[in-house]
């Protein structure tokens, strides 16, 4: 039986363990990342094609955020923002790790903003991908997505919000990523944690104007032009707000950049880190 590549190690994080995939030995700044929250994700299904390729010139910390994934799901866990910042901040303790870059996906972005803005000196540089964190009118997608319940069918239509390229939505996909929304324990925290009416929980993740605009870190906001689930306007609004920030927008491209674009992105990425590594 081979073993599944998205278990990776467990460490203690504040009352639960968090799996947590740590990689890569390079002398850059080590990066943490932070996932998004479709049914059925982990850290090892949003960043395989990431973290091999960042992995060459430093350390790579990739958790499961408590919730989804192969992390402890305790009784009576509170799922929410102060939740998330908290399991961030434990792991880069428990680490030993004093800064670390930054790389935030979707609800991934949210966190990583907020966990920036409460520990600025944790925090060197930031890329936040089609981020939620702003305030905007929940999308048809986004809605779809956090609405999921769990069949084959509904996960083949959820597909069809993320990714641009037809090519990407096959049916050996959406049956994988089914097969992982329905492990023991996935379905049951991940439909406790956006019940309806959801427009709710966009506007729990946001971080205040003020506080964006403060941010005083490089930033590298990544979007794609044709995203379903989180629309091109929140980057531009955070493009707009954060001062020392840079907006890169991928044409031909869903909600997916990571995937779709994943040799640019991966070069997008790594070259904004290397760069800091070169200043420091």
């Amino acid at each position: 039986m081979s073993q599944n590549p998205e278990i990776a190690s467990s460490i203690r994080t504040g009352g639960f363990n968090s799996n947590v995939h740590d990689v890569g030995t390079g002398s850059g700044t080590p990066v943490l990342m932070i996932h998004g929250s479709g049914p059925g994700v982990s850290a090892w299904a949003n960043w395989r094609q990431a973290i091999p390729a960042l992995a060459g010139s430093r350390r790579v910390i990739a958790p499961d955020m408590v919730g989804f994934g192969y992390t402890d799901r305790p009784a009576g866990i509170e799922y929410s923002m102060d939740t998330w910042v908290r399991q961030g901040l434990d792991l880069l303790d428990a680490l030993g790790l004093e800064r670390v870059h930054l790389v935030g996906n979707s609800f991934g972005g949210a966190l990583a903003m907020a966990l920036a803005i409460r520990a600025p000196e944790r925090v060197q540089r930031l890329v936040l991908m089609g981020s939620v964190g702003v305030p905007f009118p929940i999308t048809e997608g986004l809605d779809a997505v956090w609405g999921y319940q769990a069949s084959f069918e509904n996960m083949r239509s959820i597909m069809d919000y993320f990714a641009w390229s037809r090519e990407l939505v096959t049916d050996e996909l959406a049956k994988l990523r089914y097969e992982a929304s329905i492990r023991p324990g996935f379905q049951e925290s991940f439909s406790a944690m956006f019940p309806a009416p959801r427009q709710r929980w966009v506007d729990a993740m946001t971080s205040a104007e003020a506080d964006i605009r403060a941010l005083p870190h490089e930033t590298l906001i990544i979007h794609g032009r044709e995203d379903k689930v989180i629309p091109l306007s929140n980057s531009l609004t955070l493009a707009d707000w954060i001062p020392n920030a840079q907006l890169h927008v991928f044409g031909h491209c869903g909600h997916w950049t990571q995937i779709e674009h994943s040799a640019r992105f991966n070069r997008l990425v790594g070259d904004f880190l290397a760069e800091a590594d070169q200043q420091s």
